[in-house]
């Protein structure tokens, strides 16, 4: 399935996917009150923390939903408000430098161990939702990466086992204000402002991406391809980032793990060629089998 986060007046709903439109699970309920289950789960967070038999008792609701089309509860793409696909995770872990090339042009040792910081749930937006650029930084970068969303709780697992504990994957734009995080040794506060963690446009759940080390990833400024490589040229795959982590901490359901962009960035071009993000453009980060994401940066307003 393909879930989404429809943001209404400052709450998040959940809508799903569909070759229909937007499925708005809130109103479908209302309109389906008569045979709609109590067990339906509608917001994001309790389909990932309901494990699987959330997921079924989602599924099985939107199965026995009418066909016709033009039922009251979908909308189109460009009629919601997007929110972030994960709304409320306990943890947000990045891997850093995860990328052979991303390394290589950066002039950074080839890590021996996972590189994990943190964000926040600041960080946080959705699909199409403009980001303010901070006027704490000159230097903006963007940064495709594939987040993988914990679907059961993980703790001593194996790396063949580790794929299992997975609920689902999406694309995230991880915003980078390189003069603040190189300032310290501590990468965080350049990770950190508000909105550097758009998330979207679509949760799309395990069964339907298949193997995660071997998609297609790239970003796009104003139209112009700057990264184009394959979650293949990972370091670290996903299978061993997740049983890595839970060795040293308990990984529960709704938390992401970023796993780090590869080669293209602006902070790996010769100096004089790098052109940070600016007020006024756009970016596109695109996962296959997991949509597009877009966002336009504008001016801090505050």
């Amino acid at each position: 399935m393909k879930l989404i986060s429809i943001s209404k007046q400052g709450r998040n709903a959940l809508g799903v996917a569909t070759e229909n439109g937007i499925i708005d699970v809130e109103l479908a309920l209302a309109a389906e009150a008569s045979r709609a289950s109590s067990e339906v789960p509608s917001d994001v967070m309790s389909v990932i923390g309901g494990g699987e038999e959330a997921l079924a008792s989602l599924r099985g609701f939107v199965e026995s939903l009418p066909a016709s089309g033009n039922e009251a509860y979908l909308r189109g793409e460009d009629e919601i408000e997007w929110g972030p696909c994960v709304t409320a995770p306990n943890k947000i872990i990045c891997v850093g430098l995860n990328y052979r090339k991303h390394a290589e042009e950066t002039n950074a040792p080839i890590p021996q161990f996972p590189i994990l910081f943190n964000k926040f749930n600041n960080t946080l937006t959705g699909h199409l939702r403009e980001i303010a650029v901070p006027k704490v930084t000159q230097k903006l970068d963007y940064e495709a990466e594939l987040v993988i969303v914990i679907g059961k709780q993980a703790k001593y697992v194996s790396k063949e086992d580790a794929l299992g504990h997975v609920f689902g994957y999406c694309a995230v734009n991880d915003l980078s204000a390189r003069d603040l995080q190189l300032r310290t040794h501590q990468w965080l506060l350049g990770k950190s402002c508000d909105d550097f963690s758009p998330l979207g446009p679509y949760l799309v759940t395990a069964d339907e991406v298949g193997n995660p080390n071997d998609l297609a990833i790239k970003a796009t400024v104003n139209g112009e391809v700057r990264q184009n490589s394959n979650t293949s040229d990972m370091i670290f795959h996903c299978d061993e980032i997740v049983s890595y982590i839970s060795q040293h901490m308990t990984l529960v359901p709704g938390d992401v793990i970023l796993t780090g962009t590869p080669e293209g960035v602006v902070l790996g071009l010769p100096e004089a060629q790098q052109v940070y993000l600016q007020p006024g453009d756009e970016v596109t980060i695109e996962i296959e089998k997991l949509g597009k994401l877009t966002n336009r940066f504008v001016a801090d307003p505050a």
